[in-house]
């Protein structure tokens, strides 16, 4: 057998492992009651259909609701009424896009943003306790990796 079909069943090995490994970690992250633990941890009064919404508009915003329903994986219409809900508690706004005046956007409000950082500081807690028994060097190693990982993959969008 040639060296370059060693590697490459090797290789095949590690993408295995690893598709394996983001299927249970994106399992984890979409289930429901990750996000109630993160409300409750974060000591905030919101839903939970809300809450990713709420975080990607803080993240990405301005961002129109056609593209923020594309990231969440949910219909157009039920994102479009989500997004109004935000703003009706008054953790966002909506405004016309500088680029496209047909298009509103909608971008975090302050009392939005003071939401996110009790998310942003429980989520510190909670990665805190995920990473107690790794090294320094482990933990800068995976973000570096990930990072990496992130953008690469963005790029075959």
């Amino acid at each position: 057998m040639s060296t370059e079909k060693v590697q490459n069943t090797h290789i095949n090995a590690q993408l295995r492992e690893l598709h394996g490994a983001l299927v249970e970690i994106v399992g984890v992250m979409n289930r429901p009651q990750r996000d109630e633990a993160m409300v409750r941890e974060a000591g905030i009064a919101l839903d939970r259909a809300l809450f990713p919404l709420l975080v990607l508009v803080e993240r990405l915003g301005p961002i129109g609701v056609v593209e923020l329903a594309d990231r969440v994986g949910r219909d157009y219409t039920t994102v479009s009424r989500q997004v109004a809900k935000l703003e009706s508690l008054g953790l966002v706004n909506r405004q016309e896009s500088a680029s496209d005046r047909r298009v509103r956007e909608t971008v975090i409000a302050q009392k939005g943003k003071a939401m996110t950082d009790r998310i942003d500081e429980a989520r510190e807690r909670i990665g805190q306790a995920i990473f107690a028994t790794w090294q320094p060097q482990e933990v800068a190693d995976l973000v570096r990796l990930m990072r990496k990982f992130a953008d690469d993959i963005k790029g075959g969008d």
